[in-house]
């Protein structure tokens, strides 16, 4: 392994890896605790039709991707922000109508793209200097956001109703963080990509949820877990010469189901007991 680190590719993987890993571990958290899981996906996937627009004008792949993510995360939040109902069907098919737009646009451009398949499985080896400045931007960014609004994104993740007796817009940290879930999927897709960007989001924070005291411990616990799953996939990716956002996902994959079956026995037998 030491010696891979003699590569400059894999160093800037190493770098992305800990850049996207920051991200993850904060708006993750945050996205685990407000239970919007399956609304972050749709913002991910719908984030394709990005993808698909910049092909299609001709245009720098990651900005216009998150202006269009953006625009959906937006979209997301207006439909399901008073909506208790039904909120799953509008988030299903902003996620399809998203993906579908996307492909139909590449489709339309002429000419085929080498780097399309990169954009939905993660293409980790090939993060080029440029995108790493980006993220460090991008970082930069979301744990200042957080950090200074910090208080009020750990009332409203725990009770909304309380948050706004304390005179705190609900509607403005969940608009908040369903963009700052747009600017992290932007961040991810060059790792491990749209299909599977959800999974570096949530099993991270679920993991460092197990025992945490407090939201800013699962955040750093979460960011830790992250940097784990990507250096293991990595290696995992070069020795067995498989896809390194795929191996990244499976190493987190079977953590997860470790950590549910140790979960499961100990209530089952210590608990009985």
């Amino acid at each position: 392994m030491l010696d891979l680190l003699n590569l400059p590719f894999m160093q800037n993987a190493l770098w992305a890896s800990i850049l996207t890993s920051i991200a993850c571990g904060i708006i993750g958290s945050l996205v685990v605790v407000n239970r919007l899981v399956f609304l972050a996906g749709g913002v991910a996937h719908s984030a394709y039709g990005g993808v698909g627009l910049a092909f299609f004008l001709g245009l720098p792949v990651l900005p216009c991707t998150l202006g269009f993510t953006l625009f959906t995360s937006g979209l997301l939040g207006a439909i399901t922000l008073n909506r208790d109902n039904r909120t799953d069907t509008v988030v299903g098919l902003i996620w399809a109508a998203g993906m579908a737009f996307g492909i139909i646009l590449i489709d339309l451009t002429p000419g085929y793209n080498v780097d399309l398949m990169s954009y939905l499985f993660g293409s980790i080896l090939t993060v080029p200097d440029s995108d790493l400045w980006v993220m460090l931007v991008m970082d930069l960014f979301i744990v200042g956001l957080v950090t200074i609004l910090y208080r009020g994104f750990l009332v409203m993740s725990f009770d909304r109703e309380y948050a706004k007796t304390l005179g705190l817009s609900v509607t403005f940290y969940y608009f908040l963080l369903l963009s700052l879930v747009a600017v992290s999927v932007v961040m991810i897709v060059r790792v491990v990509g749209l299909i599977l960007v959800i999974a570096l989001l949530t099993i991270p924070a679920y993991l460092a949820e197990r025992k945490c005291l407090s939201l800013a411990q699962m955040m750093f616990k979460s960011i830790l877990w992250s940097i784990v799953f990507c250096i293991l996939g990595l290696w995992v990716s070069f020795t067995f010469n498989i896809t390194s956002g795929a191996s990244i996902i499976a190493v987190a994959t079977i953590t997860f189901f470790i950590f549910l079956c140790i979960d499961f026995c100990h209530k089952r037998f210590f608990h009985e007991s």
